[in-house]
């Protein structure tokens, strides 16, 4: 079956948001100190990395979905950004960071090859302008590269680190089956038949 462009977004936003929920269970095992722990990364601890990107996922979501709506852009994107760690527990950075994953699922849904053009403002300092294609491959790597850093900081922990990179081969359906469930999901949701 061949899919276009813009389906291959929406399914990178469903594998975002199974990483995130993968990772999620995992985190919630963790003790508060070790989710506070100083660990070697470029986030301190594995609570300040979840944190920042959830924040980040805040801040370009509601960009995207302004430009959908036809809004101007925030007047004060910054806003995302102004306590640096928002939810102190990781049940509160799992939920928070579920809702969001939903809202960026929302906006993959509604995208057609033809829209990938169209360009979303954020009014930065310097205000920047980027199309939706280039804006949301860079929503994905942020969250890829930051995922990867939490993934390594779970290493030193009681908890295992989840495998993150078991969402595209139609083989290993099975070894993601359970979490689909959880998240009342299927594979034909996803890839169609």
């Amino acid at each position: 079956m061949s899919q276009t462009l813009s389906h291959h977004l929406l399914t990178m936003a469903y594998q975002n948001a199974w990483a995130n929920h993968r990772l999620g269970k995992a985190c919630v095992r963790l003790s508060a100190e070790e989710l506070a722990a100083p660990r070697v990364s470029f986030f301190p601890t594995i609570k300040a990395t979840l944190n920042h990107i959830l924040t980040c996922d805040w801040f370009y979501v509601d960009a995207l979905e302004r430009e959908l709506r036809g809004d101007d852009p925030h007047p004060d994107c910054q806003v995302f950004f102004r306590v640096d760690e928002p939810c102190g527990t990781a049940a509160e950075l799992q939920r928070e960071q579920a809702l969001v994953d939903r809202r960026l699922i929302a906006y993959c849904e509604q995208m057609r090859d033809g829209d990938l053009g169209k360009i979303v403002s954020i009014a930065r300092d310097t205000p920047q302008h980027d199309s939706r294609l280039r804006l949301l491959s860079h929503l994905f790597e942020h969250q890829i590269h930051h995922r990867g850093q939490v993934h390594a900081m779970l290493s030193g922990t009681s908890v295992d680190p989840p495998q993150l990179d078991e969402f595209f081969c139609a083989g290993e359906a099975g070894l993601r089956a359970e979490d689909f469930s959880e998240l009342g999901w299927t594979e034909a949701l996803i890839w169609g038949h």
